[in-house]
C-alpha cells in the first residue's frame, strides 16, 4: 500500500477501516487477474503440494502483532534453536535474504521503530551525540514511532526488554509515548543484578536463579499476552531479549548444553588471503589456535544463552494457542544485526558490510502465511514499521515497504526491490563496539583470557575499528565505498563467501552501474528510496 493510498499515521488522521478493506479486496482481485507466469515463479517457495491458502485462516480486520527482536543473533546460530525452528520457521515463512542497513544495535533499532534509513533518522551510532537513546529523543522520533501509530489505530501496545542504547538517559522512570504497558530494561546488558522500569516504577532484581533476565522477560511478556489475547482490542507486543549479546550468560539450567559445539568454519573463516580486503582487515594476522578456542568458547556461550529465548518463544505460542488467538496473531522473529566469529579473520563483532554481519534471520508466522515456505527477495529492517501499519489497516511514511504481499504468498502489485543500502556514516564518537565491551557484565561465564577476550569472554576482534562505509547490496553483487577511499566489490553468485574482491578487475560498466545505484540510495527518502531500490 503506497503512501498515497491512505492517510499516514504521522498525519494524525484515521482512515475508515471499511474503506481500507474494500481497497484491499480490489487490489487483491486486480493482482490476481493480472498475475503472469513469471510472477508465479517468483512467489515464495512452498513445500510440494502445499497451497498458500491451505490451512490458513483470514485475519480479523486488525490482527495481533508479536515482534521478537534478539540482540546480535546471526543467521547460522538460530538454526540450532529447536522451538524457534519448529514453531516459527516450519509453521511460517523464512526470509532468506533479510538484512539490516546498519548492522549495530541502536541505529538498527531506530530504523525498526521509524522505518527510516540512518541518513534520515540520524541516529548513526550507539552513543550520544551522534546516536543512542538521547539522540533518538532529540530527533523527535519517540512521538512518531510505529508504537504511537499503532496505539492511535486502537492497538494495546506493550514493550519488554532492551530499548535503545543509553536508555533511560538519567530518568529510570521514563516511559516513551505510544506504549500502554512498559517493561524497559535498565543497566545495559546485565542479566543479574539489574533493574526494569515497570510502567514508570524502577524494580530491582538480584542474583538468584529466578532473577535471570531472559526468564523474567519471558514471564512478563507471556503474562501480557495471556491478559491481552482474550480482549476484543488487538495488541502489539515488542519483546526484546538481550541474548545472545555479550556477556551471553546462559540460564543455569542451560550451561554446558553446547559443550561440544564449534563455531562454523566456512571458507571465509580465518580467510587465507585478505590482501584484497580494505584496511585494517588486510593487515590482520591469521587466527591462532588459542584465539580459535576463544571463538569456539564464546560461540557456545551464545548458543546456550539463546536457549532461554527459545523457551520463551514456545511459552508465547502456547499462551496464544490457549487463548484461541494463535491463528489471529502475526509473530515476527528477527535480530538487530548479525555477528562475525572468525570470518575474514575478524574474531568477533558486527558493524561491517559482510554477510555475517548484515544478514539476519527473519521468520514470520500468522494468518494466511504459508507454512514451511521461503522467500528469496531482499528485505530490510526499514520494512517492519510499514508492514505493521498495513496489517493494522493503515499506512506509515517510511523508506521501507510492507512485506504483507510476501507474507500471504502473493506477488507484489508493483516491482520488488533489486537492491538495498548498507551504511555506517562518519561520526566523531570512538567505536561503539569498543565502548560497549567494558559495560558487559553479568553472572556466570564472564571470565576471559587476559589480552585475548574482553568482558564476558567476548573474543577481541583482532582488527582495528570499523571504517565508515556506504554500500549497495543487490541480488547478485555487493559494492562498498569506505570513508577512507577504499572500495570492495563481490560477485555474490560466484563468490558467496566474499573471498575475492573484484573492484580492480570487474567490468567497468558493472562498476559504474553499481556506483549509480549507490549514489541514488545515499540521500533517498520515502518513495524516493523505493524507486532507487527498484531500479533495474
Amino acid at each position: 500500500m503506497s503512501s498515497g493510498d491512505v492517510t499516514s499515521f504521522r498525519a494524525r488522521r484515521r482512515v475508515p477501516l471499511g474503506f481500507l478493506a474494500s481497497l484491499s479486496v480490489f487490489l487483491l482481485f486486480a493482482a490476481g487477474c493480472s498475475g503472469s507466469e513469471s510472477a508465479q515463479e517468483e512467489a515464495p517457495t512452498q513445500p510440494e503440494g502445499t497451497e498458500a491458502s491451505q490451512g490458513a485462516e483470514e485475519a480479523s480486520a486488525q490482527p495481533n502483532i508479536l515482534f521478537v527482536l534478539t540482540d546480535d543473533l546471526d543467521y547460522a546460530s538460530v538454526q540450532q534453536m529447536p522451538e524457534i525452528g519448529s514453531l516459527l520457521a516450519k509453521e511460517g515463512l523464512s526470509f532468506e535474504q533479510a538484512f539490516v542497513s546498519h548492522p549495530v544495535c541502536c541505529p538498527s533499532r531506530a530504523t525498526i521503530l521509524t522505518g527510516l534509513y540512518d541518513h534520515n533518522h540520524d541516529v548513526i551510532s550507539n552513543n550520544y551525540p551522534s546516536g543512542g537513546f538521547e539522540k533518538f529523543v532529540e530527533e523527535g522520533h519517540e512521538e512518531n514511532s510505529i508504537a504511537v501509530g499503532l496505539q492511535e489505530e486502537g492497538y494495546q501496545t506493550a514493550f519488554f526488554g532492551k530499548y535503545l542504547n543509553g536508555y533511560p538517559g538519567g530518568d529510570p522512570t521514563h516511559v516513551p509515548p505510544g506504549w500502554d504497558e512498559w517493561y524497559g530494561k535498565l543497566d545495559g546488558q546485565k542479566l543479574y543484578d539489574y533493574s526494569i522500569n515497570e510502567n514508570g516504577e524502577e524494580v530491582s532484581y538480584g542474583s538468584e536463579e529466578g532473577d535471570f533476565f531472559t526468564d523474567v522477560l519471558s514471564g512478563q511478556a507471556t503474562d501480557f499476552v495471556g491478559r491481552a489475547a482474550p480482549e476484543d482490542q488487538p495488541f502489539f507486543a515488542y519483546v526484546a531479549p538481550t541474548a545472545p549479546h555479550g556477556p551471553a550468560t546462559p540460564a543455569e539450567r542451560h550451561e554446558g548444553a553446547f559443550a561440544e559445539e564449534e563455531v562454523p568454519r566456512p571458507p571465509s573463516y580465518d580467510e587465507e588471503d585478505v590482501s584484497d580486503k580494505p584496511s585494517p582487515i588486510s593487515g590482520a594476522e591469521r587466527i591462532t589456535e588459542e584465539e580459535a578456542s576463544d571463538v569456539d568458547d564464546y560461540h557456545r556461550q551464545r548458543l546456550e544463552s539463546m536457549l532461554a529465548v527459545d523457551e520463551m518463544v514456545a511459552s508465547l505460542v502456547e499462551e496464544l494457542e490457549a487463548a484461541g488467538e494463535l491463528e489471529n496473531t502475526y509473530i515476527f522473529f528477527t535480530s538487530d544485526n548479525g555477528w562475525q566469529q572468525g570470518e575474514h579473520r575478524i574474531r568477533s563483532g558486527k558493524n561491517r558490510t559482510y554477510e555475517e554481519s548484515a544478514r539476519v534471520p527473519l521468520f514470520v508466522r500468522g494468518p494466511g502465511v504459508p507454512a514451511g515456505s521461503q522467500v528469496q527477495k531482499l528485505t530490510l529492517n526499514t520494512d517492519f514499521a510499514p508492514t505493521f501499519a498495513e496489517l493494522a489497516g493503515a499506512s506509515f511514511p517510511a523508506d521501507g515497504r510492507s512485506l504483507t504481499p510476501l507474507l500471504r504468498g502473493e506477488e507484489p502489485s508493483s516491482s520488488w526491490r533489486s537492491s538495498v543500502l548498507l551504511e555506517k556514516l562518519p561520526q566523531e564518537d570512538t567505536s561503539e563496539e569498543e565502548k560497549g565491551k567494558g559495560k558487559a557484565k553479568g553472572k556466570g561465564k564472564a571470565k576471559g583470557k587476559e589480552g585475548k577476550t574482553g568482558a564476558g569472554g567476548v573474543p577481541k576482534a583482532g582488527v582495528g575499528g570499523e571504517t565508515a562505509f556506504e554500500a549497495v547490496r543487490t541480488e547478485t553483487h555487493k559494492y562498498v565505498e569506505y570513508d577512507n577511499g577504499e572500495t570492495e566489490l563481490y560477485d555474490l553468485e560466484a563468490d558467496p563467501y566474499e573471498l575475492e574482491s573484484i573492484h580492480e578487475s570487474a567490468d567497468p560498466t558493472l562498476v559504474e552501474d553499481l556506483k549509480a545505484k549507490l549514489e541514488a540510495l545515499k540521500s533517498c527518502s520515502e518513495e524516493g528510496c523505493r524507486e532507487a531500490e527498484d531500479a533495474p
